[in-house]
């Protein structure tokens, strides 16, 4: 199994991460040396980077699936990233909203074991049909 490397220096990392973030957090020091920069250019590109996805909806993403995993970490992170990206208090609000109306569902649904095949052909004809009405 081959090592991934840096391919820059732990300074030199650690510089960009200041001069992006302001600071070093506590959580990117303490990842080890071997990795940091693969982790560094995924952050960058993920949370900060133009994507096909634009920041502010990532980020409510983010808010929302947290909310479900009750990380108070990440819950923090995506709604403090949330806001700096645009969003309102009232779309972070929904966004949490939705999450809990999709996770009742996905437990409703699951719990009761409905048939997937038959669930599958019900989104096909719906989406259909709302297709048509468009």
């Amino acid at each position: 199994m081959a090592v991934v490397t840096a391919t820059a220096n732990r300074g030199e990392i650690e510089a960009d991460i200041k001069q992006t973030l302001g600071l070093v957090p506590h959580f990117f020091q303490r990842i080890p040396t071997e990795l940091l920069a693969p982790e560094w250019e995924i952050f960058k590109h993920i949370e900060l980077g133009e994507t096909l996805i634009p920041n502010k909806y990532k980020e409510l993403i983010g808010v929302g699936l947290h909310a479900e995993t009750k990380c108070h970490y990440c819950t923090l992170f995506h709604t403090e990233a949330a806001k700096l990206f645009g969003a309102t208090d009232e779309e972070i609000q929904e966004a949490v909203h939705y999450a809990k109306a999709s996770l009742g569902w996905s437990a409703y649904i699951n719990g009761m074991r409905e048939d997937y095949d038959e669930f599958a052909s019900e989104v096909k004809q719906i989406t259909e049909y709302v297709r048509s009405q468009a």
